[in-house]
């Protein structure tokens, strides 16, 4: 079974900087993508970033610029860096990983102050 542990949250004054990671284990063979969601209260589950097993990189447009993924799918291992954050950056982000089917982390706690 693929696990996802994610780690890095916490509160930050706007403006300031976070780096969360994730690594995925149980799996014999690498993710076809990696990534990034969140969530806010009273709010869907939205895209933040995503990284391909090529390296590929996708972005929402609202972190663009501030935020950066990195990492190596193919070691199971993914990095988001975030800077200039916003008060509404402030979620629950959560990793994600495919390769035929999605499996998700239990989420880390992103709060920034104004």
């Amino acid at each position: 079974q693929v696990r996802l542990v994610e780690s890095g949250g916490g509160l930050v004054q706007a403006g300031g900087s976070l780096r969360l990671a994730c690594v995925r284990s149980g799996s014999n063979f690498a993710a076809e993508v990696m990534g990034w969601y969140r969530q806010a209260p009273g709010s869907q589950r939205e895209l933040v970033a995503t990284i391909t097993f090529g390296g590929i990189t996708n972005y929402a447009d609202s972190v663009k610029g501030r935020f950066t993924i990195a990492g190596d799918v193919a070691k199971d291992t993914v990095y988001l860096q975030m800077n200039s954050l916003k008060p509404e950056d402030t979620a629950v982000y959560y990793c994600y990983s495919h390769r035929h089917y999605t499996y998700w982390g239990q989420g880390t706690q992103v709060t920034v102050s104004s």
